[in-house]
């Protein structure tokens, strides 16, 4: 396995498109805790329901980290829904 390319990964974690998004996973993270549905430390991710991080507005729901980071898949490794 080849090492990790940090100059690479900086590259693209610093394109306005990026920082966008991240900052509208922050603001969804934040509002959640101010609503009392999530907690620092608690293993728990901030769904964006349409799947559009982009959106600042769009349905926000807590779920677990495993559940929220990969798509279900079938035994050939592709998306069982490929919309997703």
């Amino acid at each position: 396995m080849a090492p990790r390319n940090y100059k690479k990964e900086a590259k693209y974690d610093s394109q306005p498109h990026v920082k966008k998004k991240r900052a509208n996973r922050n603001l969804a993270r934040r509002r959640a805790m101010r609503g009392g549905l999530a907690k620092k430390g608690d293993g728990k991710d901030v769904h964006h329901v349409g799947g559009n991080a982009l959106n600042k507005n769009s349905r926000t729901r807590v779920v677990s980290a495993s559940a929220n980071r990969s798509y279900a898949r079938t035994k050939n490794a592709r998306k069982k829904n490929p919309r997703a």
